[in-house]
């Protein structure tokens, strides 16, 4: 400890012990996040906050400068850019063409008209408020307008909604999320390098995006003939250390030639990301690269409240606490809005814009981006931080309001003044069937069963959450609905007294289990069929009302039986 102490009483950084400054700092950070996550992890908190805490701790502490020195802010903020890098790697990677043709009316609609309008009255607000030149009041606009996936499709996962009307118009909406802000993140360089000479923006951004569009163009080039090749050829050395390499490589060296084209660096690791998606080591990468992603990630979300100085946040805490509740109020009740008008319920839209209602991962990387391109009025950029990092840390305190929230509204929905449907869209109202069975899911099952039942002259009706396959049903003159089956209000339409069978035919045994109640509440002589991967779950689909349990492990050992004697059999006729 004397050599902490230097000849005037003072104390020495950490780094003056011959500690290397880096190491030092890593040390208290990321024992810091563990001790900060368990405590968040007891208040069902999402782990992003622990990490903001944290560098919030640390920064105004003094412990900073005291353990790494002056120059320890700028080596996390280069920690934290591969951390954004890796993030949008994986991102391109997720990113799911087939997913986007099935919600395209949920994001392209849905998600324009939630961005534009989210747009347009932040920056309004940014303008007359704060004052701003145009170029922030657009990059405040657009990071008001992100919202979090990560919480939102976490807690829908936690809560067994993840395949709900409302959960698949939150996660079409921040597909289309994704894809704006990629090309903002591209185009957002061009938009301060004119402000500052005066010059006119289309030009150069015209250039940047043709420069944008050849890039893609060469990174299309690669999936197709180079990143494959590459991949089989490292895979069959078998050496794990090697393709790990190989992927990190692919990562950095595809955002490096985005660099070299004075393009941004998360545009190459995104279009990376997306060279590889399509290629079968794609689940073998995202599983190598995962804890690298996760580390880096947490060093960004540290070095986001390592920006911000407490003193200055404290002493502008009204204005944060305002900035705080316009976001969760406006995106909220906007999303609500939107979900009304695209069929969904009261239940649904509250699901939807509850987890849609704050600011997101890349509303901090924005700021923390533009930050680099131009000053901040240091009030304003540290304010809109931690009204941003303060609305995700309410999304999952606010979630546990939305069932009862959806339950008041849609009792109390004539009394708003509102009249629209309580059921779906007119044009997906089912009338006149009788005698009829009910079929959740149109996978490979469902379809068999709808087939087999009209072979045998058997009216059907089938819900599901694929828009393509229900315009399918519909083109082909059958009875179909785009709901989920576990929404009170979608048994209303089945004309479920007539029925006679309702079939689950997905293996999925706590949304099976929701659902039961709705059709037993309105038909409580109707045969329910249901499916299940396993044993364990056999007892609690009968507990919950199920008559006609098909085991798939029992379905599949007696096909195997059979098959493996089949052969027996034919060997000893021959």
């Amino acid at each position: 400890m004397q050599q902490l102490i230097n000849q005037t009483g003072g104390v020495l950084p950490v780094a003056a012990t011959g500690v290397p400054p880096m190491f030092s700092l890593l040390a208290f950070m990321l024992v810091g996040v563990v001790l900060a996550s368990l405590v968040l992890l007891k208040l069902r908190q999402s782990l992003l906050v622990a990490y903001f805490l944290c560098g919030l701790a640390i920064a105004n502490s003094g412990l900073l400068e005291r353990v790494a020195g002056p120059e320890a802010r700028e080596a996390i903020a280069s920690m934290s850019d591969v951390g954004v890098m890796l993030l949008l790697f994986v991102l391109g990677m997720e990113f799911s063409l087939g997913e986007l043709r099935h919600l395209r009316r949920f994001a392209f609609v849905g998600g324009s008209v939630q961005v534009g309008v989210t747009m347009l009255g932040a920056g309004l607000a940014a303008r007359l408020l704060f004052g701003l030149d145009w170029p922030l009041v657009a990059v405040v606009s657009v990071a008001c307008a992100l919202s979090s996936t990560a919480i939102s499709v976490k807690l829908y996962h936690d809560l067994g909604i993840s395949a709900s009307s409302g959960a698949r118009l939150a996660l079409g909406i921040a597909i289309f999320q994704d894809i704006f802000i990629i090309v903002f993140l591209v185009l957002m360089p061009a938009l301060f390098v004119t402000a500052e000479n005066g010059g006119s923006v289309a030009p150069l951004l015209a250039v940047t995006l043709g420069k944008g569009v050849a890039f893609v163009v060469m990174a299309v080039a690669l999936a197709r003939y180079v990143i494959p090749r590459l991949l089989k050829a490292v895979a069959d050395t078998r050496s794990q250390e090697l393709f790990t390499l190989t992927v990190a490589g692919l990562c950095v060296g595809v955002a490096f030639l985005a660099a070299i084209m004075d393009l941004s660096l998360v545009l190459g690791a995104f279009v990376a990301g997306l060279a590889v998606s399509e290629c079968i080591y794609k689940h073998r990468i995202l599983s190598d690269i995962a804890p690298i992603k996760d580390l880096f990630l947490t060093i960004f979300f540290v070095s986001v409240g390592l920006g911000i100085d407490l003193r200055e946040a404290m002493a502008s805490w009204q204005i944060i606490l305002t900035l705080t509740a316009a976001i969760i109020l406006g995106k909220t009740l906007l999303v609500g809005l939107i979900a009304r008008s695209m069929g969904l319920s009261w239940r649904a839209a509250a699901f939807a814009a509850i987890g849609l209602g704050s600011a997101g991962e890349f509303s901090l990387v924005l700021l923390t981006k533009t930050s680099d391109l131009t000053a901040w009025p240091s009030v304003v950029s540290d304010s809109l931080m931690a009204a941003m990092a303060l609305s995700m840390a309410m999304v999952p305190v606010l979630m546990r309001f939305a069932q009862p929230l959806g339950n008041w509204l849609h009792r109390h929905s004539g009394k708003l003044g509102w009249h629209p449907p309580a059921t779906l869209p007119p044009a997906q109202r089912v009338r006149g069937l009788t005698g009829h069975a009910i079929i959740c899911g149109y996978g490979p099952i469902g379809r068999s069963l709808a087939s087999s039942l009209a072979n045998e002259g058997i009216p059907s009706l089938v819900i599901d959450l694929n828009a393509e396959a229900i315009h399918e049903l519909h083109g082909n003159g059958l009875a179909a609905l785009f709901a989920d089956a576990r929404q009170p209000e979608v048994w209303d339409l089945c004309s479920i007294p007539q029925a006679r069978l309702v079939a689950f035919t997905f293996p999925a045994t706590p949304e099976i289990a929701g659902a039961i109640q709705f059709v037993r509440e309105r038909n409580p002589s109707i045969t329910i069929l249901a499916r299940t991967k396993f044993s364990a779950e056999d007892e609690k689909l009968r507990a919950a009302g199920v008559d006609l349990v098909i085991l798939d492990e029992a379905e599949s050992g007696r096909a195997v039986v059979r098959e493996a004697l089949s052969v027996f059999n034919h060997t000893r006729q021959t």
